[in-house]
């Protein structure tokens, strides 16, 4: 990549048109569904059991910081509802998210990087096969799908972790943890977690399928255009956390 500016503008406008090209393809007939459901079971298959095992030490250390926390404020009481607040509003996107994108995204980019630099992709444009809609709109929708369900995996495996976690180890009250879920939780932080993980999904999707489609160099290219992938995705991916939490907290009333 290069590092001029100018350099890192034509990168970034070429990336927007990319996710312009897959929003426009999608509703295009016909749908991929073989691909869709290969990709899907690919991107499940690589990311199931890495998002279970992460999530429970990520609900772990927040049941510790928040129990240890709130029994120094005494309010023990709200040590739940604080738990699966922090685990339901930013511990499942981001996790999904870096599974998706270190997982999923790495293998997307080297597929359609090692097609590239074998011309399949070039002999595909030759042949008429628009390979935004042949290879990408596939890639991009089994990854928002994948992403939403792992979500709802992180975010039971997590707050389950951070019941056994506060109560075993804090002495905490399996009572007082399970009655305080309502008392700041709501149905719209749920919502709001799964709309960030389809979100996410399609950034790691689309960044990883862009970076894969402009790979050049040989294999030693496709290396560097995986690494590069990862890192401008996880970049994406705080900076979009940060906007659709603070619209989040803007639109939806808390409860208090």
């Amino acid at each position: 990549m290069s590092l001029s500016p100018t350099g890192a503008l034509r990168h970034s406008g070429s990336l927007f048109a990319m996710a312009l090209d897959v929003l426009r393809t999608l509703p295009r007939r016909p749908f991929q569904l073989r691909e869709f459901i290969q990709q899907a079971w690919f991107i499940a298959s690589v990311t199931i059991l890495p998002t279970a095992l992460v999530s429970i030490p990520f609900g772990a250390v927040i049941a510790l910081q928040i129990g240890s926390l709130t029994r120094q404020l005494g309010a023990q009481s709200f040590s739940g509802a604080a738990s699966v607040l922090a685990v339901l509003r930013e511990a499942s996107p981001i996790v999904t998210a870096l599974l998706i994108a270190g997982a999923g995204g790495t293998a997307i980019c080297a597929d359609l990087g090692a097609r590239k630099i074998r011309e399949e992709i070039d002999a595909m444009q030759v042949l008429g096969i628009d390979p935004i809609h042949r290879l990408v709109v596939p890639r991009v929708l089994a990854s928002m799908v994948v992403a939403v369900l792992l979500n709802g995996l992180v975010s039971v495996v997590g707050v389950a972790g951070g019941y056994f976690f506060n109560v075993v180890l804090q002495n905490g009250t399996p009572g007082a943890y399970l009655a305080s879920f309502t008392t700041l939780a709501q149905l719209s932080d749920l919502w709001a977690a799964e709309l960030k993980a389809l979100v996410f999904g399609a950034i790691a999707a689309i960044v990883a399928s862009y970076k894969g489609l402009t790979a050049k160099g040989g294999p030693k290219g496709v290396g560097d255009a995986v690494n590069q992938s990862v890192v401008i995705t996880f970049m994406l991916l705080f900076v979009t956390n940060f906007v659709m939490t603070a619209v989040y907290f803007q639109v939806v009333p808390q409860k208090g």
